[in-house]
This record gives C-alpha cells, structure tokens and sequence, in this order.
C-alpha cells in the first residue's frame, strides 16, 4: 500500500513538473537563408535544445542585409530573437545600434576547458555577434554539361572558351572581388585595388563583360537549382548548397575553389527582443564545440571553434569525409580571398547603388 502510494504520489509530482515545465516553456524565432543551411541548423542546434529545454523554434528563412532587422528595431516592434548574419552586416548593424551586445565571456567552454575567447577562431567573436561557421561563395559547374570544365576565376569569365549563361549572386559582392580575381589581381591585393575609385571602375568593367549573360539569384537554394535545370552552364554558389546537391542528390556539379571568397556567419540578437534571454540560451548553446561540429556533418561549412575541428567526421549518413570538403581545407586555400568585413560595412550602401544603376543600364 506504502509503495502504492510513493508510487501514485512521484507520478502526480513528475505529471505537476512536467506541467509546470510545458507551462513555462517559451518560443523563439531564429531566422536563417533557408534550404540545406537551415536544414543543419535545425538538425545541430534546434532539435536538441527543443529536447534538452522544452522551449520551442519558430523558423523563418530571409535572404540576408539588415533591413529587415532594422525597420523593427526602429517600429518598436522586434519579432525576430536570432537572427544569422553575414559579418559586414552584423558589424555594420552593431555599430548601428540595431543589435544586443554579447559578452563572449558567458560562452561555453572547450571541453578541455579552453575558455570560448581562446578557441574560437581569430576574428569569430564580435560585440554583438558571434560566429558559428566558416563558409565561402566559390563557382561551379555541370561535369555532365562541361566535358573540360573551367579551373579558373578567369574562365568563369570567359565567354569564348566556356559559352553559356552564368549565375551570380544580385549584389556587388563578391561579384566585385570575383571580377578583379578574373581580371589578374592577386587575391592577396584584392581589397588593395577595390579601395581605389579606378579599381572599383576596373571592377566593373570586367563585370560588364559578362552582364549579357548573367542570371542574377537571390537565395542560397536557387543556384543549385539553376545548374540541375541548365539554366546556366555555370554558377557563383555558397560552397555548402553545391555539397548538399552533390552528396544528397547525387547531382554531378563540379566545385571551382579558384578565387573563392572566405567569410563567416554569425548569430546576433535584434535590440529589444522580447525573449532576449532565451534566444542568448539558444546562442551558448548552438555555438557549444559538439554542435558545432555536428552542424559540419550535415553541411560542408567549417566550425567557428578550433575544438570542434577534431570532432568533424563523415558526412551525416554516408561514407563522406567532411575535412577535404570544407572552405579551410588546405588544398582550397591556394588562391582565397578573407572577405574584408570593414570594407563591406563601410562601402555596401554606396557600392549598392552603384550596382543597381549599372544593373538597370
């Protein structure tokens, strides 16, 4: 009877915490670029912090800038929590006073104990961001399309040798590093020559060339998509989206790495979030080393934090080594650009209309 009791009673107290727990759960929207990108996101991050905390995700997809963070911020009415940055945007949007600041010091450890400020990679953590990977915009093609297919950024350009339409990102970058890189800058002297009003004239003289035949995409899952329906022989991609149409769709698409432009994503939070605590919950713990690492199985970006590297294995579900894949990988190293973030967050509203001027001739 005693044990019938005891019994009765931790099942109504776990059925009261349990209760209590649901009761008290709250919501989240994170808002990322959508398609595979998302897809490891929620697999890494949003799905074991629902289990592990009860709370819940709501998941919005936008296509990058920070207008959108912006007008909310401004309206007095934020409803996004988190929100994944391009680095010039969220450098840009902090200076701006459009996002929450984060004390790097509260980020969780290596497991080794390494504090967060020492593992994550140089340049990660920012006062109002912090990163989560490493992923570059490099160009790809059909193998089945393109019997010698093109090597270069050079070739990219180059109608005669390769005729066809191209795909290109709507937007001055990288296009503009793109087009000197074809022009015979070397990557190291990129942002050298962009900085000079003749260089950004060169920048899109070269671009001119191509204009014709150029389809412009907007979101990360339409270039992919461009390629397997030979709307272009060739395309400017996000390295990852590539992957995932070779490794999940078996689509025989070729990665150029040639020119490829290195940059970083970042989690901030939109000033004047009403789940600011939460969504910083969320923040701990998707840039925690395993989740990082865990993100890197289902897509090929690589890990902000230098403990997550080692943890990096196969490819979710198949016999794939991630390392060899991803933009740090040293044999993709050779000719990459780092995107400098302060040229960007200094230049990106006047190289815009600039872009949409020459665009509309």
């Amino acid at each position: 009877m005693k044990i019938t009791k005891f019994l009765a009673s931790t099942v109504l107290g776990a059925g009261l915490l349990l209760g209590a727990a649901v009761a008290n759960a709250g919501e989240i929207t994170v808002v990322s670029w959508g398609g595979a990108y998302t897809k490891s996101q929620v697999e890494a991050y949003h799905k074991p912090w629902i289990a592990k905390t009860g709370n819940s995700i709501k998941s919005e997809d936008y296509s990058g800038g920070t207008a959108e963070i912006k007008a909310q911020v401004e309206a007095g009415n934020v409803t996004w929590d988190l929100v994944d940055l391009e680095l010039s945007d969220a450098v840009r949007a902090c200076d701006e006073g459009l996002l929450e600041t984060i004390d790097a010091s509260t980020l969780p450890p290596a497991p080794d104990g390494t504090p967060a400020t020492e593992d994550f990679l140089p340049g990660t953590l920012h006062d109002c961001a912090v990163a989560n990977i490493v992923w570059s915009t490099i160009f790809a093609y059909d193998k089945s399309k393109i019997a010698n297919g093109p090597t270069t950024m050079a070739d990219f350009f180059d109608l005669k040798k390769f005729p066809g339409k191209r795909g290109m990102r709507k937007g001055p970058k990288p296009n503009l590093e793109f087009a000197l890189i074809a022009d015979g800058v070397p990557a190291a002297d990129v942002y050298k020559v962009l900085a000079t009003p003749e260089g950004v004239d060169r920048a899109f003289a070269k671009l001119s060339t191509i204009k014709d035949s150029v389809i412009w995409w907007e979101a990360g899952a339409q270039p992919p998509q461009l390629l397997a329906d030979g709307e272009v022989i060739m395309t400017t991609a996000y390295n990852g989206r590539i992957f995932n149409a070779v490794a999940n769709e078996d689509k025989p698409f070729e990665i150029v790495w040639d020119g490829q432009i290195l940059d970083l994503d970042l989690w901030a939070i939109p000033k004047g979030s009403k789940n600011k605590e939460l969504a910083m919950d969320f923040l701990r713990f998707s840039t925690a080393t395993e989740q990082l690492a865990k993100q890197a199985s289902y897509i090929s970006y690589g890990p902000a934090r230098k403990s997550s590297g080692p943890l990096v294995g196969k490819f979710n579900g198949k016999d794939i080594d991630m390392g060899p894949q991803m933009p740090t990988a040293p044999a993709n190293l050779k000719n990459a650009v780092q995107n400098d973030f302060e040229f960007w967050a200094d230049n990106q509203d006047q190289l815009n209309e600039r872009f949409n001027a020459w665009l509309a001739k």
